[in-house]
């Protein structure tokens, strides 16, 4: 028994699995190694720099500096600025509400603020059964008919031009242009004016949030040091929601990529002939260029 035809006996469902496993530890490791010598010179600093602060307010015993970080640390959920003597609507004003009512339905969650009410707390509860579901349903309308514009369009020039392979290649790649500088080089740039980012940390907090991985290090809208011109929460919601929905169409068809690479290197250690090389491609087509969706 050879080993092609050992492993052809193998179920691919332990191959994505054992692929799966080793991507995610691959990635711990990583992680790891940029970030672990990082964290243990971080905590040493904080240690050296609350010897300094002790030292040079010689008032300020470990009891009164716990006191001042609890201070900072409320006022940080709360959205308050300490500097100055002046004060500011914190993180619950409307537009800053109904931006975190929108984590909440999109599962972002950034956790840089959250309900402390109990009354809040039930609310959101119930809130985010219902709002998920529909946030789902929505999103995945929306990525229909934008995958419908897209066939459409792919099938008028395909008329135009008679080039089908090339031209629907040419669809897809203006399609993924066009929305890695819409929902990701535009919103860069606008967050890098408004939030004093670099560009590393403003595409990074673009792929977090439109990814709805939402570690919260990077939250825009949320300095209460910066003065937020009203427009700038209603261009978040849009951009997360027309951004989520696009991203995840990305994935639908990174998907099935992988899907269709799947079966295809499970033919060959089958010993089967690909789909793809058959002498009659008609029927291989049709399956792939799937009639636009029309509502």
């Amino acid at each position: 028994m050879g080993v092609m035809e050992i492993l052809s006996r193998v179920p691919s469902i332990l191959w994505l699995g054992a692929v799966y496993v080793a991507y995610v530890l691959i990635g711990g490791v990583i992680f790891w190694k940029l970030e672990g010598d990082l964290g243990s010179k971080d905590i040493s600093l904080l240690v050296l720099n609350k010897n300094r602060l002790l030292s040079r307010y010689t008032c300020l015993n470990q009891e009164g500096l716990e006191a001042v970080a609890q201070v900072v640390q409320e006022a940080s959920k709360s959205g308050l600025s300490l500097k100055g003597n002046y004060t500011s609507d914190g993180f619950w004003k409307f537009t800053s509400s109904a931006l975190f009512a929108a984590t909440v339905v999109t599962t972002i969650g950034y956790g840089n603020m959250s309900p402390s009410t109990t009354a809040a707390q039930i609310f959101c509860v119930f809130f985010a059964v219902f709002g998920i579901p529909l946030n789902m349903v929505v999103l995945n309308r929306v990525g229909k008919y934008m995958l419908a514009i897209e066939r459409n369009v792919s099938d008028f020039l395909e008329v135009r031009t008679g080039g089908r392979k090339c031209t629907r290649f040419f669809v897809h790649l203006v399609s993924y242009l066009s929305g890695t500088v819409l929902f990701f080089v535009v919103p860069m740039i606008v967050f890098k004016l408004h939030e004093g980012w670099t560009f590393s940390q403003a595409i990074y907090y673009c792929f977090i949030t439109l990814s709805t991985i939402g570690f919260g290090d990077f939250v825009a809208d949320s300095n209460p040091d910066k003065a937020y011109p009203e427009w700038y929460s209603i261009l978040m919601a849009s951009w997360i929601f027309f951004g989520l929905a696009w991203l995840a169409l990305l994935v639908n068809h990174s998907i099935d990529i992988l899907e269709r690479l799947n079966s295809h290197f499970k033919e060959r250690w089958n010993g089967q002939k690909p789909q793809g090389e058959s002498g009659d491609g008609a029927d291989n087509q049709s399956e792939i260029e799937k009639p636009p969706i029309t509502q």
